[in-house]
């Protein structure tokens, strides 16, 4: 039996434009101009759902529609923004087995991850809720008698979000929420591999009461074409992206032609520092936690593992231990510590990786190897005695693999973390005070973690430094690169 025969309620192969389900054979339901795409389950390679494949009319007639409900929708006061997105909060929790099951099926991860996944994202629902009714603006002090100074926040129009395959609920949520809070509305491009949980999450929408235009969500395999159309549409005011460094460029190339606004979150090479006074059985498990979560395929993961020389090879045989016993099978499997990755392309990515290092002079402690399941399973991997001059040091590899370096003291431990053009996320073990403010202040990362390997929350501000990006997602910050500063003068 195959994966397209699985019985969910939240499972749609329709395009929603302008509150529609469009993209149907039924003959009530309108068609979308081109044709359709199979979506696979990355651990069986069986078919899930055959979704639309939409062409440049139907991603502008979705833009159309958002821009249609957007006057209406900025017109909402806050507080009935925020009951809407609550009650869409409400859904996703309420739900937040169905959904996993749709995230574990066409992305991979293990069922406990896709739970957590969910729950991640509704926490941004549930906290921009509550931001849309503390956008505050300022009454400035006059600089004459007669005149009143007064500052406020708008939404900046229609926003186009574009999200990874990696994390296909958190990536909708930590755009859309804040987005739909400010006032603006949404046209939603999800990855070509992950279209169901974009659309899942639609659906949920729906049922929460969100009008129709305000978040629409638009599934294409032809991602240049809809860069070109959502880059180059002035009714579109803002576009928020997360993936690769080299497609953000391209972006904001595109971008600067009518000055549209950009949000970017871009790939990572974080460093795990690992100091000779930590605790190494917590820094251990803070590695495993950041490092296999969806078999490395976090933007945030732990890349780089740069230890004391004294502890590295007590840190490289502790890791290996804990590596040796992580569960690889079918992410719908009860029980599963790492599903596959996400397609060929990226396994040979990491064996290139892996080869690379080990032609350099990298030894390989555990793993290296697709593992005997097949299909694009790989293996947990530690090396060691890794340097700067493999791929893997300078490279984020987006795999299953834990690479080690050493160092001699501090100073050559943030030199080591910080040669490099990313800035997204870093970490960091030790149990000096002292060295703990050194450390993290000197640090060019957007995020730092000290003695945890979990960082994301909503209540925190996340992006990155250097090409790892520009704007910030969750916390307060996160709803303001959704407005436009507004500045009145009257006078009185």
């Amino acid at each position: 039996m195959s994966d397209s025969t699985i019985e969910n309620p939240l499972l749609r192969s329709q395009a929603y434009i302008g509150g529609e389900w469009v993209g149907d054979s039924s003959s009530n339901q309108k068609r979308v101009s081109t044709g359709r795409v199979s979506i696979l389950n990355p651990a069986t390679g069986a078919l899930v759902a055959e979704v639309s494949d939409l062409g440049r009319e139907d991603l502008l007639r979705a833009i159309q529609c958002a821009h249609q409900a957007f006057a209406p929708w900025r017109r909402l006061v806050a507080g009935q923004r925020a009951v809407l997105l609550r009650a869409w909060y409400d859904e996703l929790i309420q739900n937040v087995e169905l959904l996993a099951e749709i995230i574990t099926l066409e992305q991979g991860k293990p069922i406990t991850e896709s739970i957590a996944e969910v729950r991640y994202a509704a926490s941004f629902i549930e906290w921009f809720a509550e931001e849309a009714k503390r956008l505050y603006g300022e009454i400035v002090p006059p600089h004459l008698p007669d005149k009143r100074v007064l500052v406020t926040r708008q939404p900046v129009g229609v926003v186009a979000t574009i999200t990874p395959w990696n994390f296909p609920a958190a990536m909708i949520a930590r755009k859309v929420a804040p987005a739909l809070a400010a006032g603006c509305t949404v046209v939603a491009k999800p990855a070509p591999q992950t279209p169901l949980t974009a659309l899942a999450m639609a659906v949920l929408a729906e049922r929460a009461g969100i009008p129709a235009g305000v978040f629409n969500v638009v599934p294409t395999t032809d991602s240049e074409m809809a860069g070109e159309v959502l880059t180059g549409d002035v009714r579109v005011s803002k576009i928020s992206f997360t993936g690769s460094t080299a497609v953000g460029k391209k972006l904001m190339q595109a971008c600067a032609g009518n000055l549209k606004r950009l949000s970017l979150e871009l790939g990572g090479n974080a460093p795990f520092l690992v100091f000779d006074d930590a605790n190494l059985d917590e820094a251990v498990k803070g590695a495993v936690a950041s490092k296999y979560r969806n078999a490395g395929q976090t933007c945030v993961c732990a890349n780089r593992f740069l230890v004391h020389r004294s502890v590295a090879e007590s840190f490289a045989s502790k890791l290996a231990i804990e590596v040796r016993s992580l569960r690889v099978g079918n992410g719908m499997m009860r029980g599963v510590d790492q599903g596959p990755l996400i397609n060929e392309a990226a396994v040979r990515k990491v064996e290139s990786h892996i080869q690379d290092a080990i032609s350099k002079g990298a030894q390989l402690v555990c793993g290296g190897n697709r593992h005997s399941l097949g299909g694009t399973y790989f293996s947990p991997t530690v090396l060691s005695h890794v340097d700067r001059t493999m791929l893997i040091a300078h490279e984020e590899t987006f795999g299953p693999v834990a690479p080690i370096m050493t160092f001699e003291n501090e100073a050559e431990a943030i030199e080591l973390a910080n040669d490099t053009r990313a800035g997204l996320a870093a970490y960091f073990y030790t149990q000096s005070y002292e060295r703990f403010w050194r450390v993290s202040e000197a640090l060019d990362y957007g995020i730092v973690g000290h003695n945890t390997g979990l960082i994301s929350t909503e209540i925190a501000p996340f992006g990155g430094m250097k090409e790892s990006g520009m704007g910030r997602e969750g916390s307060r910050h996160g709803i303001l690169d959704y407005t436009e500063l507004k500045y009145i003068c009257s006078q009185i």
